[in-house]
């Protein structure tokens, strides 16, 4: 049976050897080794590791086709602490995170009670340090209680730790508060996260509007719902000269508005979740809760522009919206089931899969996944680099598994993917330094 391992202090002397080094970022894909010393790359390349090797205290990976890539970076986690510990909680979120290759993951703010003052963020981050691993960044709420009128203290969100704000869950939908919060977010470099959602005109959906939601008898959600809002945020954003990013886009309508603004210099970014890469509203025939999610899954041709805009980098990352829910609101009537699923522990097989079928390249994936993600949040973009600090992670491409609910370290289950089989596995995540996560 395969278990994990997990290591809290900085590796004294770990050698991946004879591993596929890539790193396209900084133009590496070459078969080598690589050398970490007390949490810091310091060797890297071919032969690299030769004269370490017999090091007494010395861990060495062997590479066996397996390839080395930058840990990963999630823009969007849902991690529940504090308040709905029972459906996840920090410990268990970063676990899922490591076992994931994650070495940054970024929470969204929509707790109980909500991050909208240092206290909460405070915690957030006390905890995670008492945990180690995966680096958690708490996101800010944009406003207070997420009720969309006041704006929260972002200085001293800021000042406490806080990477970016977001009313995420709940849609900003006042223009007059948006301008604010982008106005007030740029004094201090934060970037504006929006749930992309009007509000009256999804009251009520299910799911997507159109053909499926109509056999199902089902409220449907327009793609307009999203688009209106992107069109005008992306509008107050050139005029406050601001930084803005969309949360989980997911129509081809968004994808245009946000193209267009890109070719006109203005600062927007957007990231897709992998569920709205692989499913369509269809997923949904069976009613099957695992797959009602926020925004819904759309029609093939969402999928279709989402997968092209990931490929020309129109999308500048691949977020998970990882979303814990028990059972309790998972089984039960569909109109009463919560949205979400998880996404931390699957995101890199089950995109592997898309570059398989050659939707977009290796390279892109692991930007998407690392680089750009990084640099979107104002992180400095884990690298394979001699002088780095370690933060990387070891797969095994060609390995095919299961998706087991017993190896899942997420306390909830809610995915549509049980059960099915995946080819490509993390089997070690280096975060800070540290082996976070080691499959044997």
């Amino acid at each position: 049976m395969l278990s994990t391992a997990a290591v809290t202090s900085p590796a004294d002397l770990l050698i991946f050897r004879d591993v596929r080094l890539f790193d396209p970022a900084h133009g590496t894909d070459e078969v080598g080794d690589l050398v970490i010393e007390q949490g810091v790359i310091t060797r890297a390349g071919k032969n690299a590791a030769a004269e370490l090797i017999q090091a007494e205290r010395a861990q060495v990976i062997a590479g066996d086709g397996r390839w080395l890539l930058p840990a990963f970076v999630d823009l969007h986690a849902h991690l529940r602490e504090p308040g709905y510990e029972y459906k996840e909680d920090i410990t268990s979120g970063l676990q899922a995170a490591a076992a994931g290759g994650y070495a940054h993951v970024c929470v969204m703010p929509n707790t109980r009670p909500v991050n909208d003052t240092r206290a909460v963020t405070e915690m957030m981050l006390r905890r995670a340090a008492e945990i180690g691993g995966p680096r958690l960044h708490p996101i800010g709420a944009i406003t207070v209680g997420q009720a969309g009128k006041q704006l929260t203290e972002m200085a001293e969100l800021k000042e406490a730790g806080i990477v970016a704000v977001s009313d995420d869950g709940v849609c900003v939908t006042s223009s007059a508060v948006m301008r604010k919060a982008l106005e007030y977010s740029k004094n201090f470099d934060l970037l504006v996260i929006q749930h992309a959602e009007d509000h009256e005109l999804t009251a009520g959906a299910d799911m997507h509007e159109g053909a499926v939601s109509a056999q199902l008898g089902l409220r449907g959600w327009p793609r307009i719902a999203e688009d209106v809002i992107v069109a005008r945020d992306v509008l107050l954003a050139e005029y406050v000269k601001a930084r803005y990013h969309v949360a989980h886009i997911s129509t081809h309508g968004a994808l245009r508005i946000v193209r267009e603004a890109k070719s006109r210099g203005i600062q927007v970014t957007c990231e897709v979740t992998p569920h709205h890469l692989l499913l369509t509203d269809k997923a949904l025939l069976g009613y099957d809760t695992a797959c009602k999610v926020n925004p819904p899954l759309r029609e093939s041709e969402d999928v279709d522009a989402l997968r092209e805009a990931l490929s020309d980098g129109t999308i500048d990352a691949i977020a998970t919206d990882h979303a814990p829910h028990s059972s309790l609101e998972k089984d039960c009537e569909f109109s009463a089931a919560s949205p979400g699923l998880i996404g931390l522990e699957l995101a890199f097989p089950l995109m592997l899969g898309l570059v398989r079928d050659r939707h977009f390249t290796l390279a892109r994936l692991v930007e998407a996944l690392s680089t750009r993600p990084a640099r979107v949040i104002g992180l400095a973009p884990p690298s394979l680099k001699p002088g780095s600090p370690a933060n990387v992670t070891l797969v095994d491409p060609q390995t095919r598994f299961v998706v087991d609910s017993n190896f899942l370290k997420s306390k909830s289950r809610n995915t549509p993917f049980l059960r099915k089989e995946l080819t490509g596995r993390v089997l070690m995540t280096v975060a800070q330094g540290a082996v976070a996560h080691h499959l044997r």
